[in-house]
């Protein structure tokens, strides 16, 4: 290849990889003109809520993409429909607000508009308030800076000295930051292959309710205890250890005295050691 034909390849002009495509760039603008006629029938006429419409749903990509962003950053709990419907909002005060003769493109105006809105959504969801979470955030702060400065987890007392708090002052801002850190029910435990996915309130225990395994045993060992025993006897255990009634209320339930209700207590608790020690083995007692 010649010097001439080298150099003439070197300075022909490239096609610019970048180059906008004409069809979309006209596409574009047709858009453009199109909007700018909705636009100006809208302003003089701000009472018709169908081209209000139109232009939120033009318009109502720039919300999902920024609650998308938004949402992103955000803790389990948060649903994104949330953002978007607070968002909405905002692009509707937008819409009335804005004013075409100042030359400023919509889009550019309306999403600190768009994100505000969600913002505020997201301020009033949080009931926890603002100077608490400020403080919590400090705490987090001064507690990394010390566990980085000396490789281990702070004292109070250090942590205490590092904020320039009294020891009371920090416990107090401690008990107040705990209540930042609460769990919603509805967030996911762990995903499964079925349609339906496992939340906290799941797995949660209710220390109220009763334990069935619990009261499995506790019905096999009534039977066991009572077994062999009369009406009275058995009805004297059950009203006493199961039902927590007091002898003389346990006379008065049987018809009998309730020196009668302690002898024949007395008798029976003498008889079952005897017939449960018998059967330790059974138990796995030695």
């Amino acid at each position: 290849m010649s010097a001439t034909t080298l150099a003439s390849r070197v300075l022909r002009p490239q096609p610019n990889a970048a180059a906008k495509d004409p069809k979309k760039e006209a596409a574009k603008e047709a858009r453009a003109a199109e909007m700018a006629i909705v636009w100006r029938a809208y302003k003089a006429d701000p009472d018709s809520k169908a081209l209000r419409n139109q232009l939120v749903e033009e318009y109502l990509p720039l919300v999902k993409y920024n609650g998308e962003r938004i949402w992103s950053r955000l803790p389990d709990g948060v649903e994104l429909d949330d953002l978007i419907s607070a968002g909405v909002f905002g692009l509707m005060d937008a819409i009335n607000a804005f004013d075409m003769d100042r030359g400023v493109k919509f889009e550019t105006y309306c999403v600190p508009r768009i994100r505000g809105a969600m913002l505020d959504e997201l301020r009033s969801m949080d009931w926890v308030p603002r100077l608490v979470r400020s403080k919590a955030s400090k705490l987090n702060e001064a507690v990394k800076t010390l566990e980085a400065r000396h490789g281990r987890t702070p004292t109070e007392i250090e942590l205490a000295e590092h904020m320039e708090l009294s020891v009371g002052e920090l416990e107090k801002m401690i008990q107040e930051a705990n209540a930042v850190g609460l769990i919603s029910l509805n967030k996911k435990w762990y995903e499964t292959d079925s349609y339906k996915d496992v939340r906290e309130i799941d797995i949660l225990e209710d220390k109220k309710s009763d334990d069935p395994t619990r009261r499995v045993q506790k019905s096999d060992l009534m039977r066991l205890v009572t077994k062999g025993l009369n009406r009275n006897e058995r009805l004297i255990i059950i009203l006493y250890y199961y039902e927590e009634l007091t002898m003389k209320e346990i006379g008065a339930t049987l018809d009998l005295s309730e020196s009668r209700v302690s002898q024949m207590h007395s008798a029976i608790v003498q008889r079952l050691q005897g017939q449960l020690g018998r059967r330790r083995p059974e138990f796995g007692v030695a």
